[in-house]
């Protein structure tokens, strides 16, 4: 695969988009620690109560709660109640397009 040397976009073009950078940071900024990176995988593009998110991660309530607010605050989640259960789903089509590619990078089988 022949990766080429002229970049997409200019540095003079990335650092105008500022806002982007500053989302980019705080998104990848919560996602890096691997209980919230297990709960992304479990969302992966489908909304999920706490409840079942708790079961398929297999940590407390509490303990997820924790996390689900800090991805919540930095906006990669968003949040509904029905009832009395919360569901939570990925907010940013974009963040799910980084975990495909997070994916193929280090879930891949190794050849």
């Amino acid at each position: 695969m022949k990766i080429s040397n002229t970049p997409a976009f200019s540095n003079a073009d990335l650092l105008a988009r500022e806002k982007d950078i500053e989302q980019a940071s705080r998104s990848l900024k919560a996602i890096a620690h691997p209980l919230r990176l297990k709960i992304l995988c479990v969302l992966s593009d489908h909304e999920v109560s706490v409840q079942d998110i708790v079961d398929s991660v297999g940590t407390s309530q509490s303990n997820i709660s924790q996390h689900l607010a800090i991805l919540r605050d930095k906006g990669v989640l968003g949040s509904r109640k029905e009832a009395n259960k919360v569901f939570y789903r990925i907010a940013d089509s974009r963040m799910l397009k980084l975990l495909d590619m997070m994916q193929e990078v280090f879930c891949s089988p190794k050849k």
